[in-house]
């Protein structure tokens, strides 16, 4: 399986250029179409009473990045295109990130930063609206390439079989796969199992199936405790799932790995 069509937002934080590097690795692999989206919030031009739009200020940090990610995708040629949201509000940001995300294959986003000019909502919006899978690259350590080492999070529902077809893509032919299924004390046994394994195996992917015993509020805990333990390059997650775990309804424990993440994880809705 392969995307032929990669978005990946820019702003003007330190990070930006580490899910840029990770966003190249991955068009290059897939000859994909890289296109980088400049979207954050900035102020109008005030004079008096009257603002007029492109402030100075976004207007140099839009050329700024643009100047970024032409440096950063000189080896994808014609395959790599800016684009300006042109917008400083917030609302509008989300909503013009949102319908540009619905057009790609692939939309990759960076971990809320603290102090950002990029609206703190906004990986939760794209992730529940756009109905793309979302890539999302923590805002700490190196991540230059993801797929060997990858952690499924399954259990029988919609969302999690989502995440794990909408990850194939990024999983590497030789990867070493691990799928866990988190359970509580009193759940029989998944006869369905080994149709997990098995289906990935159909895709040229070598995985193993453990089950992972939790208490209710440390689900996601155990995840990503899961991943750390694998060595994990990749998380696979169905994001706010409402079924299998009602007491992360409403999308606790996916707004819980967006602030806790360690390693990049894929969010299907």
């Amino acid at each position: 399986m392969t995307l032929a069509d990669i978005l990946v937002h820019l702003d003007s934080s330190p990070r930006c250029g580490e899910r840029v590097a990770l966003a190249v690795t991955l068009a290059a692999r897939h000859g994909a179409r890289l296109t980088g989206l400049f979207a954050e919030c900035a102020p109008a031009h005030q004079v008096g009473v009257v603002a007029t739009w492109p402030s100075e200020d976004h207007v140099a940090h839009a050329t700024a990045a643009a100047a970024a990610f032409a440096a950063a995708t000189v080896s994808l040629g014609d395959g790599a295109r800016f684009v300006d949201v042109d917008r400083g509000g917030e609302h509008e940001i989300l909503v013009r990130t949102t319908d540009f995300a619905r057009t790609f294959d692939l939309v990759i986003l960076g971990q809320t930063e603290e102090g950002s000019r990029v609206p703190a909502d906004l990986p939760e919006q794209v992730v529940q609206e756009s109905g793309r899978p979302v890539l999302m690259v923590p805002h700490a350590g190196t991540h230059p390439d993801i797929g060997h080492r990858p952690l499924f999070a399954w259990h029988r529902s919609r969302a999690a079989a989502r995440a794990l077809a909408d990850a194939l893509p990024l999983v590497r032919a030789d990867a070493d796969a691990l799928v866990v299924q988190a359970t509580h004390h009193d759940d029989p046994i998944d006869d369905l199992r080994d149709r997990v394994v098995d289906h990935l195996s159909a895709h040229g992917i070598t995985a193993r199936y453990q089950t992972a015993p939790v208490e209710e509020v440390a689900l996601m805990d155990t995840l990503l405790n899961q991943a750390a333990d694998h060595a994990a390059d990749l998380l696979a997650l169905g994001g706010f799932e409402t079924s299998g775990f009602p007491f992360l309804g409403r999308g606790a424990g996916t707004r819980y790995v967006l602030a806790h993440m360690t390693l990049p994880v894929l969010f299907s809705h």
